[in-house]
């Protein structure tokens, strides 16, 4: 499988999972403290949101990528 391939079919996969969750969560660390034998930490939730029309370009491109592919 070539680069070409696996990126169209990478490009295809995350336009398709942008359009359907529309966007994706994540936690980080944002403060930590250690009081003797305590230890604190807080962690964050982010929330990041994907545009519809950059789906839309991830499989438009992903697509042209898979189909170009098959002619050379």
């Amino acid at each position: 499988m070539n680069t070409r391939r696996m990126l169209g079919i990478a490009l295809l996969v995350a336009g398709i999972l942008g359009l359907v969750y529309k966007g994706f969560t994540y936690t980080k660390n944002t403060k930590e403290a250690k009081i003797g034998p305590l230890e604190f930490s807080l962690k964050d939730k982010e929330h990041v949101d994907v545009p519809m029309w950059l789906g839309v370009v991830a499989i438009v491109a992903g697509a042209g990528l898979l189909l170009s592919g098959k002619n050379s």
